[in-house]
């Protein structure tokens, strides 16, 4: 395992290097990333025992890979993206609602998103995603944030049982699923990477 100060190259620091710290190759992957998220939002997958988004294992793929400043400015890019009315968030309609949906039920999940992606991906520059364990404990924690955020605010609204019952535990296999997906992933692609370098 890596030092916890000891900042390694991430891994779209490895399949894209910059050769400068370019402005156009930030924008160009925020905006790229951005595109991920919402089509990881809209893409449900027949799950048990409710259908799942691939967003949060798009938004700890994205932390993890890009790193904690670059990942919490593609994350905050998407929200804005949505706060100003574009179709970005799952069941959103075509023309978008904004802030509503925002401060609705799902608010405090997407709060997550960017907590989740900067501490994914801090832990992604000091190397913990190049191997299956530590990426896993990674996704574990990036996947916790996202619920703790999203439970939080859903009891203000509902209360904490309620909170609990229809926005946590439905949702626990499949986050269950992403989490293992994303620790068989990410370092797969580093063995893929370095392999050909």
């Amino acid at each position: 395992m890596q030092g916890i100060l000891n900042v390694q190259p991430t891994l779209l620091g490895i399949a894209w290097p910059a050769s400068t710290d370019s402005l156009l190759r930030k924008i160009i992957l925020a905006v790229a990333g951005t595109a991920l998220l919402t089509v990881s939002a809209k893409i449900q997958v027949p799950f048990y025992p409710v259908p799942m988004t691939m967003q949060t294992f798009a938004v700890l793929v994205i932390g993890m890979a890009f790193g904690w400043r670059l990942g919490a400015v593609t994350v905050l890019l998407y929200l804005a993206e949505g706060a100003f009315g574009l179709p970005v968030f799952a069941g959103t309609p075509a023309k978008g609602i904004g802030l509503a949906y925002m401060a609705g039920p799902t608010g405090g999940y997407l709060a997550g998103f960017l907590a989740s992606a900067m501490a994914v991906g801090y832990l992604g520059e000091r190397g913990w995603d190049r191997n299956f364990l530590t990426t896993l404990a990674a996704m574990i924690l990036g996947t916790a944030l996202i619920f703790g955020f999203g439970y939080v605010w859903l009891s203000h609204l509902i209360g904490m049982a309620k909170a609990f019952q229809f926005g946590v535990l439905p949702f626990l296999w499949g986050a269950a699923f992403k989490i293992a997906l994303a620790a068989l992933v990410l370092p797969f692609c580093w063995k893929f990477l370095t392999r050909k370098s």
